[in-house]
């Protein structure tokens, strides 16, 4: 399996259904920094609804359509990413991000998001990349901005969160873009 060391004891790599129970351990530890942000942060609180999200991501990776990763600190999941729509027909997809506090502050989805960035644009030949957060997530939006995205605007009232209608802000990333700053 691939392993991207992102600093001294972080590793990045491929969250599995076999590793619900680990999953579920981590969303038990990080529910309260994620769950403003992270729609599965409501509903992952044991092995079997762990599964259910891991197993959709593998079968999302086996379709081309998604991808799910883990990063672990000193051997412990406190974070991960995803590719929440991977479309290789249009060549667009989109970048989503959680870390628990234990992990926050380090530049590590920062780091991450470049390792997915690299991969969508120079292996894959992705088009586009986008960035969706709720404009309160000062964190995320500060992601994006690091990693040289463009605000396009946001949409209101475009997602429901915990029962609530949320804005929605839109970053992209382009492959000329991408191509410049590297």
């Amino acid at each position: 399996m691939l392993t991207v060391q992102l600093a001294e004891g972080v590793e990045f790599r491929t969250l599995e259904p076999w590793q619900s129970a680990e999953f579920a351990d981590h969303a038990e530890r990080v529910r309260e920094d994620i769950s403003p942000w992270i729609p599965w942060a409501a509903t992952v609180t044991d092995a079997a609804s762990a599964r259910e999200i891991l197993v959709s991501y593998a079968q999302r990776a086996a379709a081309d359509d998604g991808r799910m990763y883990g990063i672990w600190i000193d051997g412990v999941l406190q974070g991960g990413t995803v590719f929440r729509k991977f479309d290789p027909v249009l060549l667009n997809c989109e970048i989503g991000v959680w870390m628990g506090a234990a992990g926050q502050g380090r530049g590590l989805i920062t780091k991450a998001a470049r390792h997915m960035l690299r991969w969508a644009f120079e292996t894959r030949g992705m088009a586009r990349v986008e960035w969706q957060c709720d404009p309160e997530n000062q964190r995320s939006i500060a992601v994006a901005e690091r990693l040289g995205m463009t605000c396009e605007g946001t949409l209101l009232k475009a997602f429901v969160m915990n029962g609530q209608r949320r804005d929605v802000m839109i970053w992209s990333l382009l492959a000329n873009e991408w191509e410049r700053s590297t």
